[in-house]
This record gives C-alpha cells, sequence and structure tokens, in this order.
C-alpha cells in the first residue's frame, strides 16, 4: 500500500495538486480598537451582536470602521425575514425609509429568490461605494452557491475545516442588497449595518448551521469530526469537516475494477494520511508518519 501510495503520490505532485482551503479567521484588534471579544464565533450557541459603538453621524466613514464592519459583519449568518431576490441587479435599500413591497414583489418575480423567510443566509462580501454599502448573501449574484459549503464547525476547541460535499447538491444563486444612504456612507459601527439590514436579516438568534447537522450524525463520527479524525464509514461531507480539503486527490481501480479514491493529507516523510473511498464511503483509513 506505501508503495502504491507514494507512486500515486509523485504522480499528483507532477500534475499539479488541489489548492487546500484557507479558513476565515478574524484578525485580533487593533490598538485602540473598541474591544468586542463578547461576540462568539459562528459556532456558539448565541449570537451577541456587536456591540454599537459612538460615532458621529455626520463624518465620512473612516478607514477603522470599514475593518470592523468587514470583520465583524461579513462571513456572519442571519435569518432571512423577506425573501431576497436573486441575480446580478441587487435589492437597493433606501436606508431610513421603509421597504416598499411592491418593489420588492417586481424584484422577486420571474426569479428563484436567492433566500426565502427562514432561511439560514450567510454575509460572504462587502463593498463600500461613495453613498452605498453593498451586501453580497450567500455568494452574490455572480455565480451558484452551497451553504454548507461555507459554515464551520464551532465545537472542541474552536472552529474547524468548512463542511463540503462532492455528491452534487442544488445549488442557489444568491443575492445583493445594497444599503443606499443618500449621501455619503456615515461613519458608523458593525452593529449599524446589522441594524440598518434588520428588515431582511436577523442577526441575533442565529449560529452556525453546522451545529444542527453534526449533532444528527452517530455519536462515533461526531466525536471524530471533533478530534479532526476519519473512520471508515464517513461519507465525503463528514471527512471534510474532519480534516478538510486533502491536498492531493488519487483515483484508481482495483484488479477486481472497482473503482477507489485516496485523499492524501500530508505529504512523505512528514506524517501523511490516506482516505480511501469507494463511492461516497471511507473504506480505509491509513497513515504513515
Amino acid at each position: 500500500m506505501y508503495t502504491r501510495a507514494t507512486i500515486a503520490l509523485a504522480a499528483v505532485l507532477a500534475l499539479g495538486a488541489d489548492t487546500a482551503d484557507v479558513n476565515r479567521y478574524r484578525s485580533h484588534l487593533l490598538p485602540g480598537q473598541p474591544d468586542f471579544s463578547s461576540v462568539p464565533s459562528p459556532g456558539a450557541d448565541v449570537f451577541v451582536s456587536v456591540q454599537q459603538q459612538a460615532s458621529s453621524k455626520q463624518s465620512p466613514l473612516q478607514p477603522q470602521s470599514r475593518m470592523e464592519i468587514v470583520r465583524y459583519v461579513s462571513g456572519e449568518f442571519a435569518k432571512a425575514l423577506k425573501p431576497i431576490p436573486s441575480g446580478k441587479k441587487g435589492f437597493k435599500i433606501e436606508v431610513g425609509k421603509k421597504i416598499d413591497d411592491k418593489d420588492l414583489r417586481n424584484a422577486l418575480h420571474g426569479h428563484t429568490p436567492a433566500a426565502n423567510v427562514g432561511d439560514t443566509v450567510q454575509v460572504t462580501s462587502i463593498e463600500f461605494h461613495a453613498k452605498e454599502i453593498v451586501i453580497e448573501i450567500n455568494g452574490g449574484g455572480k455565480g451558484h452557491f452551497n451553504l454548507r459549503d461555507h459554515v464551520q464547525i464551532g465545537m472542541g476547541g474552536g472552529p474547524g475545516a468548512p463542511i463540503s460535499n462532492d455528491v452534487a447538491q442544488p445549488q442557489n444563486q444568491g443575492g445583493t442588497l445594497i444599503l443606499d444612504y443618500g449621501r455619503d456612507v456615515p461613519d458608523m459601527s458593525a452593529d449599524d449595518v446589522m441594524t440598518d439590514l434588520q428588515a431582511f436579516l436577523d442577526f441575533s438568534k442565529e449560529h452556525s448551521g453546522a451545529i444542527n447537522w453534526i449533532d444528527t450524525l452517530p455519536p462515533q463520527f461526531k466525536q471524530a469530526i471533533m478530534d479532526h479524525e476519519a473512520l471508515v464509514g464517513m461519507n465525503h461531507e463528514m471527512v471534510l469537516a474532519a480534516l478538510g480539503r486533502p491536498e492531493h486527490k488519487v483515483r484508481e481501480r482495483d484488479p477486481d475494477g472497482t473503482e477507489t479514491e485516496d485523499w492524501i493529507y500530508g505529504t512523505p516523510p512528514a506524517r501523511t494520511t490516506f482516505v480511501t473511498f469507494t463511492g461516497d464511503k471511507v473504506i480505509r483509513v491509513k497513515q504513515f508518519d
């Protein structure tokens, strides 16, 4: 097995490796920046909104405020309170004014919503324009998005690898919400942005959907994911949750005609783990030190 795996690994290295996932981690606070450490990670059981900081609404948005908004709003999960239109155009929210239901119905007409009322969504990008803040939801309108590819395990001492699934699943197009201030974007906190989005998004009680998913698994698989280990019987989704994306993948066909796929973590002579799948099930886990 080791000789076969070494040859396969060499071939993969020659052809080029898959790019490993890079998880999103929040930076430490800058000197003099307000302490928002009370805000739990996406995996926490209770989400406490960022404390609103005092700011002058007459002054333009400051660089430090932009950093705070990106740090504490981008990547967060929320519950949809209204259907969110999909597509590239986006839906404009005139800040301080009531949402025009007719405009919303027109934006939704003829398109599958990016999210329906009650759906869990994720803020995936924030852009700052002169008079607007553009908020992409579930990847925006540029392509397809699967929420489970982006949630993280927040148990067992810290966030783990994003959950994904190589098996084809329905993927929806995201949407865009545009906060229109009608003037230069004023200085504000992350909590102010969440408040301006409250007609569509409720951040107050939402946490990572991974918690509900992991609790549905058999105890041995749940514990293995928390310990970042792969076990025989897991599927692709569980292995991705436990170990993340592999550095390399090698597909082979056994002498009996069975097609297998090795997910390879690490590179010899360092510790290397081979997780072998048949279909969507792990049939073998081998480690070499």
